[in-house]
């Protein structure tokens, strides 16, 4: 099983947010979380959660294939699953979170 280069995933993150034009601070805004924290995110020395990696996948509008493993075309379904749009419930988007977080301890695991 292919283990996750947060390293790499931070340097991803970083590319698309300059891509786009934005400073760390505004990412951090848009997900919620400190600038500081974003700073470590991309430069791989913390670990973010999942809830924290949807948000950040969402503000960015990729898919968590180009983050995590640097493949630039995502199936649509995958890049639908990760950019809850704002008609679903708040429901629907809590069981996508819990069911990523068990694939993620169950990937653990292994």
């Amino acid at each position: 099983m292919q283990e996750i280069d947060y390293g790499k995933t931070g340097m991803r993150i970083r590319q698309v947010r300059k891509a786009k034009g934005w400073s760390q601070d505004e990412l951090s805004k848009k997900c919620g979380i400190s600038m500081s924290f974003l700073g470590h995110i991309e430069r791989g020395t913390r670990i973010m959660s999942l809830d924290t990696f949807a948000r950040i996948c969402g503000a960015l509008g990729v898919g968590a294939d180009e983050l995590l493993w640097g493949i630039a075309h995502p199936s649509d379904s995958l890049r639908e699953m990760w950019n809850p749009s704002e008609e679903r419930s708040a429901d629907s988007y809590s069981i996508y979170i819990k069911i990523m977080q068990s694939v993620a301890e169950i990937m653990n695991e292994a």
